[in-house]
């Protein structure tokens, strides 16, 4: 029997309603796999949709959303840690924990049991690398032959601090995995290109007419820099790029659709990946009713 079931897809795909209506139906709880609804304050820009973790009435539990605050750089060897925490208490509670999201490194690191390191930051690093722009850095990260920090690099903060993981790699040297790999059941919601590109579009219009303008204002009005919240990429990068009036409305809307259509894209390639690298994954079409996709899961011969 498995361990745990995993519930991965692109963004829009409709992976959290259908991971609650799944933890209502099994009795248990969800654990977040997003590497940016971690933190507080950052709920319309990261799209927690938290009234989604609420079905039939009933409050799904759910983990690892609202941990961290804004400003803070949450990363893969943080979560693994976190996962587990959560992970064992949902078991001992005699459950099937149910792990949902888009963020891939952070999904196969724990079902891999991947050994990573806490990478402390290198100053001397950054200041070389300051004045390089992202194609610079990005050609630069081409050079290692094993990337261990594989997320989007749609800034570069972020590119950055995906060489200083590799330059802090190469000196180190191998340690005993502090976690075992999981055997999961694993769930891709499967969502057709051109519906995918639709819903992302409608969503873009609906979040800005509903407050992420204003959601990322605040969180400036609080005290974080612009260079912290464009660390976080896509939403938070465009709009503080608009607020602080480096570009016009028109601008960020159309650079920012096309760097969420661009994300999308990069999140399926990491779950074909996946694929590849030997896992098994269960594809479901997203636009199947709810009440279908359930059934469906017993189809497979090793669902629990």
């Amino acid at each position: 029997m498995h361990e745990l079931i995993t519930i991965l897809g692109p963004t829009a795909s409709g992976k959290t309603s259908f991971a609650a209506a799944l933890a209502n139906e099994l009795n248990t709880e969800i654990i977040s796999a997003d590497s940016r609804q971690v933190y507080r304050g950052m709920t319309i820009g990261t799209g927690k949709d938290l009234d989604d973790y609420i079905v039939e009435g009933k409050q799904i539990p759910y983990h690892l959303i609202d941990i961290c605050n804004p400003g803070e750089k949450y990363n893969v060897f943080e979560f693994q840690h976190d996962f587990h925490k959560a992970y064992t208490e949902i078991k001992e509670k005699g459950k099937l924990p149910i792990l949902c999201g888009g963020t891939g490194l952070y999904i196969e690191a724990v079902l891999k049991g991947y050994k990573l390191l806490d990478v402390p930051e290198n100053s001397n690093l950054r200041e070389r690398l300051k004045d390089k722009n992202l194609c610079e850095l990005e050609e630069m990260l081409k050079s290692y032959k094993k990337l261990h920090n594989k997320t989007e690099t749609d800034s570069v903060q972020r590119a950055i601090r995906a060489i200083e993981i590799e330059e802090y790699y190469l000196n180190q040297e191998p340690e005993k995995a502090d976690f075992n790999p999981i055997d999961s059941l694993i769930i891709g919601m499967d969502i057709d290109r051109e519906l995918r590109r639709e819903k992302i579009s409608k969503r873009l219009k609906n979040r800005l007419e509903n407050g992420m303008i204003d959601e990322v204002r605040n969180l400036l009005d609080s005290g974080l820099s612009p260079e912290d919240l464009i660390y976080y990429g896509l939403e938070y990068k465009y709009l503080t790029l608009f607020i602080t009036g480096k570009i016009t409305y028109r601008e960020m809307y159309t650079l920012l659709e096309i760097a969420i259509h661009q994300f999308a894209k990069r999140q399926m390639t990491w779950f074909r990946g996946m694929e590849r690298r030997g896992f098994k994954i269960h594809w479901l079409k997203t636009e199947l009713p709810l009440k279908e996709k359930l059934s469906k899961l017993t189809e497979f011969t090793d669902f629990p």
